[in-house]
């Protein structure tokens, strides 16, 4: 089966996604995650998120991430969509799904993915509230988390 990656301003259908993996007999694990838009400064009150890329470099570099993984796991297939643009608070962002014969190697990949987007892909997030727009820094959180996949 073969690999998505798309960088899309639209929303993705996660049960179409999962439905095209899990359609595969050989498949005995599927691992999802969905990142959503979430607002955890209520005061004042999130209006948007804007995510911003560099087209060409976004998707090289996620079909990097995903060839690391399939190196260190066996994988079935791997869908990565990541959204770009303005999108509202719990509104989904970015879904990472992956298929394995068996579960370990699927909930192993599916983090190692997350880990190295969230750290390795040119995505540039803005924050835009009532008040004011501001660029959100790299959390040193996603940093931490990376870490532990190059020890």
């Amino acid at each position: 089966m073969q690999d998505v990656i798309r960088v899309q301003t639209q929303d993705f259908d996660v049960a179409a996604e999962y439905a095209r993996l899990a359609g595969d007999a050989t498949v005995g694990a599927v691992v999802m995650f969905v990142g959503r838009v979430r607002d955890l400064n209520p005061q004042p009150e999130l209006i948007a998120l804007e995510l911003e890329h560099y087209p060409k470099m976004t998707e090289k570099a996620l079909h990097a991430i995903v060839l690391k993984a399939r190196a260190r796991w066996d994988l079935g297939a791997v869908t990565v969509i990541h959204r770009v643009g303005p999108m509202q608070p719990a509104e989904q962002i970015v879904l990472v799904l992956t298929a394995s014969a068996h579960r370990d190697s699927a909930y192993m990949a599916n983090a190692y993915i997350m880990d190295y987007l969230k750290t390795e892909a040119p995505f540039w997030k803005k924050e835009v509230t009532a008040n004011h727009s501001i660029w959100v820094d790299a959390r040193e959180s996603d940093s931490t988390a990376k870490q532990r996949w190059e020890g």
